[in-house]
């Protein structure tokens, strides 16, 4: 299988380049900048420099062309202000979404957030109310789409605590926190479940191997 990742750098993105790497994936990771291509080559994957905040969709679209499955784990990150939150977390999203249909791409995972809602309030936090707004939107985005296979997955509070190889996946869990390794297990997992496709699925800590979960799920 082949599967491009936006935001490569990322956690959790490259603990699932290891992942794929590893079970003998090709994996390409898009990344914004160039000194950040040795990390993805020590993970196995192929660093590919694409600003999704300035590309085109037709250029992405070749950059995709013959994977089998793309996922978005692109961020604004931590000190991005609000607008960043909607140029990267919706925006690039979006633009992902529509060069996948150009190229023919049909699976696509959506590393999205607990609680993500394009109505959300900024509460106490203005930016993260962004943030929230930004990944609600994407998703709804990507829950319209006929095109593709989509599978939105909705992570709890992540820790980078040691993997747990356990976790609760479902349509509703609670609020909870799960480990970035245990994310990327799960996603890895999700690449070749087709009876999750068209699902939003939460993310927590819990009992049920990350396997059994995952088939849980898709069944």
């Amino acid at each position: 299988m082949r599967v491009v990742i936006a935001g490569g750098h990322g956690q959790i993105a490259l603990r699932l380049e290891r992942l794929l790497a590893g079970r003998g994936d090709e994996v390409t990771g898009i990344i914004r900048k160039p000194e950040q291509a040795a990390d993805l080559t020590a993970a196995g994957a192929e660093p590919l420099v694409l600003d999704l905040e300035s590309a085109t969709a037709a250029g992405t679209a070749e950059a995709l062309r013959g994977a089998d499955a793309v996922v978005f784990a692109a961020g604004a990150g931590p000190g991005s202000g609000a607008a960043r939150k909607d140029t990267v977390d919706r925006a690039a999203a979006v633009l992902l979404a529509d060069a996948a249909e150009a190229a023919g791409v049909r699976r696509y995972l959506m590393v999205s957030s607990m609680g993500a809602d394009q109505n959300a309030p900024d509460g106490d936090d203005p930016v993260f109310g962004a943030y929230q707004r930004a990944k609600g939107a994407a998703d709804d985005d990507l829950r319209s789409r006929d095109a593709l296979d989509w599978t939105v997955l909705r992570p709890g509070r992540l820790l980078n605590d040691p993997p747990t190889g356990r976790v609760r996946l479902d349509e509703h869990t609670g609020r909870g926190s799960v480990t970035r390794d245990d994310v990327a297990a799960v996603l890895a997992e999700l690449l070749t479940a087709p009876g999750t496709v068209g699902r939003t699925l939460e993310l927590v800590a819990g009992d049920t191997p990350v396997a059994d979960a995952v088939r849980a799920a898709a069944s």
